[in-house]
């Protein structure tokens, strides 16, 4: 390391709920974080409609404004941004060596706050219509749905845990999947199949979703993978039950992750390695709620803290 390089106290991976709270609380701590936005700025919230479910506006909010407005919250106290990703790192080394591409930071800690990402289809119209009705979250947008008829993609127990959740406020939910079998547990599947308001669709693909003209989904262009015919099945919303991928795919071989390529944690936030810890959904496959992603982003901003100062800050 050259005697001129860029050393941070901090410096946190990710623009979500998450890396956004670590940085408010670092911040105002007086570490002066560097945080890294990544390849989607602002995570989840960047792509949502109306949160209602955050806790402080009775009214809801819409997801770019809460992240916008949690980002001055960390300018304000001290918080630099930096737009790119990392493109590898090397944590064998004290500073940790973050190789940004145009040039690397050095960093006495790390918080990695790198999100996961949906799994979507690939459809031209399903992109469109993200935030229209097109959702990889029921616990976010299946309010807004009361009474109608949605679907939900997917054959795992997200798709069934999805549909599940759906019956609570949709009048009925047809499930989609491109195979015969199912790849969800026996329980999930059973109580799935047991409930009236869930019909199934197998060995069917999503060829479109219709609506784009109109920003509103209003149905499914379907196609049954074995005979090849073509049909259209009328919908308010599309679900897609078919999993997340965490962004942690730079940290392989270097911290614990799971099957799944999840961050593995211990004590919420903490790394097998000292001064590298994970929040948000880049460590959490169960709840992946906005709130929840908060709060870990302020576990792991304290973690931060008191690192420092037990290492001689």
């Amino acid at each position: 390391m050259s005697p001129t390089a860029e050393i941070r106290d901090t410096v946190i991976l990710g623009s979500g709920c998450a890396g956004l709270t670590a940085a408010i609380y670092s911040a105002r701590a007086n570490l002066k974080p560097l945080l890294i936005e990544g390849h989607e700025p602002g995570g989840q919230l960047s792509i949502t409609t109306l949160v209602e479910n955050f806790p402080g506006w009775p009214e809801g909010i819409q997801g770019p404004q809460l992240i916008e407005n949690m980002k001055e919250q960390a300018a304000r106290f001290g918080t630099d941004f930096r737009m790119g990703h990392l493109v590898s790192v090397d944590l064998s080394v004290r500073p940790f060596a973050l190789n940004l591409g145009s040039d690397t930071v050095h960093a006495r800690t790390l918080i990695i706050a790198s999100g996961a990402s949906a799994r979507w289809l690939g459809l031209p119209s399903e992109q469109a219509l993200i935030g229209h009705g097109v959702s990889s979250c029921a616990t976010c947008d299946g309010f807004f749905f009361s009474g109608k008829e949605i679907a939900v993609v997917g054959g795992g127990d997200s798709a069934m845990e999805e549909a599940l959740f759906l019956t609570r406020f949709a009048k009925k939910i047809t499930v989609i999947h491109r195979r015969e079998h199912f790849r969800a547990s026996r329980i999930m599947l059973d109580r799935a199949m047991a409930h009236p308001n869930i019909e199934f669709l197998t060995n069917t693909g999503v060829e479109e979703v219709l609506g784009v003209e109109q920003k509103d989904v209003s149905g499914l262009r379907l196609r049954h993978l074995v005979t090849g015919e073509e049909t259209v099945l009328p919908v308010s919303a599309l679900f897609l039950g078919i999993g997340h991928v965490p962004n942690a795919k730079m940290f392989a071989g270097q911290i614990d992750l799971d099957d799944d390529g999840y961050v593995k944690t211990h004590n919420n936030v903490f790394t097998r390695v000292p001064g590298l810890f994970a929040c948000g959904d880049v460590q959490d496959r169960r709840y992946r709620q906005a709130i929840t992603a908060a709060g870990s982003g302020c576990m792991a901003a304290l973690e931060v803290e008191k690192f420092l100062e037990d290492h001689g800050r």
